[in-house]
């Protein structure tokens, strides 16, 4: 017994030995897994280069890392589950160790500015169920080895710089249920594999490059809630099946080139449809009448499509807050009057904003129901409609309405007097109407209106305006108004725009008007104003337009309009101006000054063909007493002068002597950082509206004024884009022109990351480039749809514009301007349609001498652009104005043929300028783009006036060509200068409008 006593004992000593082992060797391996999670969190610590909060500096062995900042983990086996270090401002790149935190779920990194690309090591995070990398600057493709991480159930990479195309590996991930690729420069197709991703409900991915058509897979995604495609390049039909996901809440796939119809009963099987934004794409058919049993809906946007028909009911759709319509076939034509009976249907939303609905063919007239709109309503836009019948007074209890556009329709009747009630109205647009009586005078309380827009109707009476006001755009032409122009014009501090021509309104320009100091366009020809220019006129430096023509002025022209540096059209024409025209300035330019018919007129530069000005000899003795006298004091005067002319040049000499600071941005206010990175929301790709070789440009908006502009950020990296930003600063610090795209400011500085930042803002351009209209994308199937077309008038008007701005930079700047890459994508268009000539970073400006005239520099390599380059820049020539000359040739061809000088068919010896000349003259309409020919040409030629109009369209449009040939023959001293080009061309301008070509 005792024997066995001691062998059980010996046993239980074994056993606890045993156990004491295990847990030793237990405790090795915990520790030495935890310490591969802490290595890990440090290497991730190591890349990163700037933590604005020091939220890293508690990773460090004083505490157990499960207690560090963002870090937390699972109890049982002190292991990372959850990494979250969002919105903390961490730069520096993603460390692939992070591939080392196998049991990490969450990996929250949103909103900082970690760069260069995602680590493939993710691939081994297999328990990975939240990967949040949105908002931050990563690049590269989106890594393949994401589909290994099979319980991922979250994927963010919207707002990032990926490129590449959507892996189609991730068509593995089971658990999916959003992906997020939104707001990046992702290429190529969707997956077809998405479509296995049975739990997916939510895809994002708007704003890329994506392309081809969306693949019919995605109809098997039966969980779908959301599918936003918005922004990018699909074409083809929406897979019909998706239509029929009771669960889809939004579809998002405007602004591509999507087309097909709407199914008939989408209100039936959509019945949770909140989101329907199918706008600017190439649907066709009518609205279906079951869109009224989508009951959620709350933005219905279907503009820019070629929708027909009538609008069903709305009245079962109370959540509404937006619709749109704009730009389709919608209505009858006028021939139906109760077509706009479904705005009634709207007043049942009770929240509705905004509804916009211009560009189609609704007739009939407008129901004072509208009046019945709810009182978060803001927005109403009718334009171009064929909307008849007077503007119903019910329209006054929109007491919020702010924008208000009812132009280009058939109204008739007067301007209802309950408009003035509207206090927060801004913008009132009422032109291109039949509407008659008075300007009642309750729109003086208008007190918040900027745009105030009656042009082109028959108002009677006197003008009326909200005389405490912020007006910035102010036109009443073409009415027939009369009485004299208020005193209190002088007013409105901000006005910019002031147009009255086109009226009967007489007496004197009231002085007042010179305290409108901001003012660039003063129209108010064709009145009865009399008397002369005030002189508090010569407060009005901004003025660029200025048209008094056609009245009955007298007196002398003004001595301080040679001194308006930004003046670039002047028309003084048929008045009664008497005595010298002044030579500098705007005077020196016959294509931008026209002063005919001022009988009294003598002097000016001899292009005016004006009588030369001879004094009176006086034959009384007391004439010829006063000369004797006057001859000392003038001789006093002048040595007094020649002293002073003395002293001023030497302290000129030794001022230029003096080393001049190199600051680019002494010139121009600077702007900071931060305003533009919340302008742009973050220099966001939704707001990218342009790239070019050194850079990006985006839309912004200004948060203290509201103005909308166009950040140029450069690319340092890229060489020779600081290069570019000073000549770009240097080019246009100075000057100033309508037809030269118009920098308000520059930022200089450092970003959020301390990286060397510079942006160029400009002045918006609502019509984007030219380049867009003379070659928009075609739609398929061979449909013009809603392409982008440029009649003849404004083909002239351009053309116009950018000669003026050519002349301008060669002939009129103190130092000639040489714009050495002029192209359709640098000329830009405003709401106007007039053009502007931009992007100056390939700019030279020259220094000239008596015995020089071309440009002191060389040019280093090709300057410019392939096709509208001259050849002599090829050749190692020195850049000229004749090189600007040669590329205006080029770009005059391709407006008026609508072909570009690098389309497929100019290969080999065969050019633009080689094309042309060889179809002139009897081929010249042959060669002309074809939209030309229906404002131009009359099919029917057998009546005598219709001939005539023909022959002068055909000589007109042969002249234009003839321009373009001059402009870019090969050899440099044959090409005419700019201003010989812009009077040639405003001549072709004048005898078209004679023939009532040009309306």
């Amino acid at each position: 017994m005792r024997h066995l006593h001691l062998n059980c004992a010996q046993l239980d000593c074994s056993w606890l030995l045993f156990a004491a082992v295990l847990v030793l060797c237990f405790s090795v391996v915990v520790s030495a897994t935890n310490n591969t999670d802490r290595l890990a969190l440090l290497a991730f610590k190591a890349e990163i280069t700037n933590d604005p909060f020091g939220r890293l500096n508690s990773w460090n062995d004083s505490i157990d890392f499960c207690q560090w900042y963002g870090v937390t983990c699972s109890h049982r086996h002190h292991r990372v589950m959850v990494l979250d270090l969002h919105s903390q401002g961490l730069s520096g790149a993603i460390s692939p160790h992070i591939g080392n935190l196998s049991f990490l779920r969450e990996l929250l990194l949103q909103n900082n500015s970690f760069g260069l690309e995602i680590p493939s090591q993710i691939g081994r995070l297999h328990q990975l169920q939240m990967l949040y990398l949105s908002n931050n600057s990563l690049t590269g493709e989106i890594s393949k080895n994401i589909s290994a991480c099979l319980n991922l159930v979250f994927l963010h990479l919207e707002y990032n710089q990926l490129v590449g195309g959507i892996p189609v590996e991730l068509g593995s991930l089971s658990n999916l249920q959003l992906v997020n690729f939104a707001t990046n420069q992702l290429t190529g197709n969707i997956p077809s594999s998405l479509g296995n991703l049975s739990s997916l409900e939510e895809i994002y991915c708007y704003q890329n490059g994506l392309s081809g058509i969306i693949p019919q897979s995605l109809g098997r995604l039966t969980k779908l809630k959301v599918l936003s495609l918005a922004s990018n390049g699909f074409s083809g039909t929406v897979p019909p099946s998706i239509f029929n996901f009771s669960s889809l809440i939004g579809i998002d796939v405007r602004e591509n080139q999507i087309c097909g119809n709407l199914p008939e009963d989408i209100g039936f099987t959509l019945p949770n449809l909140q989101d329907l934004i199918i706008a600017s794409n190439q649907f066709a058919g009518s609205i279906p009448l079951s869109i009224s049993n989508a009951t959620n809906l709350r933005h219905l946007d279907l503009g820019g499509n070629e929708l027909v028909g009538t609008v069903p009911s709305l009245a079962n759709l109370h959540n509404l807050l937006k619709v749109t319509l704009y730009t389709n076939y919608l209505g009858t034509g006028g021939s139906d009057a109760d077509e706009l009976s479904f705005l009634c249907s709207l007043t049942n939303a009770a929240n509705l904003m905004i509804l916009v609905m211009h560009g189609n063919r609704f007739g009939g007239t407008l129901p004072a129901c509208i009046g019945n709109f709810s009182t978060t309503f803001i927005a109403l836009r009718l334009s171009q409609n064929l909307i008849s019948g007077e503007i119903p007074r019910e329209i006054g209890n929109l007491v919020n309405l702010q924008g208000l556009r009812i132009d280009d329709n058939l109204l008739s009747g007067p301007i209802p007097f309950d408009l003035g009630k509207i206090s927060r109205l801004a913008k009132l647009i009422l032109s291109n109407n039949n509407l008659s009586g008075r300007i009642p005078s309750s729109l003086q309380n208008l007190q918040m209106l900027i745009s105030l827009n009656l042009s082109n109707n028959n108002l009677r009476g006197p003008v009326i305006f909200p005389v405490a006001g912020s007006l910035i755009y102010f036109d009443l032409s073409q009415n027939q108004l009369s009485g004299v122009l208020p005193i209190k014009i002088g007013n409105l501090k901000h006005l910019d725009l002031l147009d009255v021509s086109k009226n009967v309104m007489d007496g004197e320009i009231p002085s007042t008007l010179g305290n409108c100091d901001g003012l660039t366009v003063l129209r108010m020809q064709d009145n009865h104003f009399h008397g002369s220019i005030p002189q508090t006129f010569s407060s009005l430096r901004s003025i660029e337009e200025l048209d008094l023509s056609d009245n009955n002025f007298c007196g002398e022209i003004p001595q301080f309009l040679e001194k308006f540096q930004f003046l670039e059209k002047l028309n003084l024409s048929y008045n009664h101006f008497e005595g010298m025209l002044p030579i500098e300035g705007v005077f020196g330019n016959v294509s931008t000054t026209f002063v005919a018919g001022n009988e009294k007129l003598c002097g000016g530069t001899p292009v005016f063909q004006l009588p030369k000005c001879v004094s009176r000899n006086s034959k009384s003795r007391g004439g010829v007493h006063k000369l004797k006298l006057t001859i000392p004091i003038v001789f006093g005067l002048l040595g007094i002068t020649v002293v002073v002319s003395f002293l001023y040049l030497r302290w000129l000499k030794q001022r230029r002597n003096e080393p001049i600071s190199s600051s680019l941005d002494d010139s121009l206010f600077n702007i900071s950082y931060g305003t533009l990175l919340r302008a742009t929301d973050g220099f966001s790709s939704i707001n990218l509206i342009g790239t070019g070789s050194f850079g990006s440009v985006y839309k912004g908006l200004l948060w203290e004024n509201g103005n909308v502009i166009a950040v140029k950020v450069l690319n340092l990296t890229r060489h020779g884009a600081l290069k570019s930003f000073k000549a770009e600063c240097e080019a246009l610090k100075c000057i100033r022109h309508r037809n030269l795209l118009k920098v308000l400011t520059v930022c200089s500085g450092v970003d959020y990351k301390g990286d060397e930042f510079k942006a160029l803002v400009y002045e918006f351009m609502v019509n984007g480039s030219l380049e867009e209209w003379l070659h928009p994308n075609p739609a398929p199937n061979g449909v013009d749809g809603h392409l982008k077309k440029l009649s003849l008038v404004q083909r002239i008007n351009i053309s116009i514009d950018v000669a003026s701005a050519l002349d301008y930079l060669h002939n009129q700047c103190e130092s000639p301007i040489i714009h050495c890459d002029l192209k359709p994508s640098n000329i830009l268009l405003d709401a106007d349609m007039v053009g502007h000539v931009g992007d100056f970073g390939l700019a030279k400006i020259v220094h000239e001498s008596r015995s020089d005239t071309r440009a002191s520099m060389s040019s280093v390599g090709l300057r410019g652009t392939i096709g509208y380059a001259a050849p002599d820049y090829a050749n190692g020539s020195q850049v000229s104005r004749e090189g600007d000359v040669y590329s205006y040739g080029v770009l005059l061809l391709e407006m008026f043929t609508g072909l570009s000088p690098t389309g497929d068919m100019f290969r080999d010896n065969l050019s633009l300028h080689n094309y042309v000349d060889e179809a002139l003259p009897l081929r010249a309409m042959e060669i002309t783009d074809p939209v030309l020919f229906h404002e131009g040409e009359s099919h029917d030629s057998s009546q005598g006036p219709l001939r005539e109009r023909n022959r002068i369209f055909l000589e007109c449009l042969e002249t234009i060509y003839r321009i373009g040939l001059a402009c870019s023959v090969e050899e440099r001293r044959r090409r005419i200068s700019m201003d010989k080009v812009a009077t040639q061309l405003h001549s072709i301008r004048e005898k078209l409008f004679a023939a009532s070509l040009l309306g």
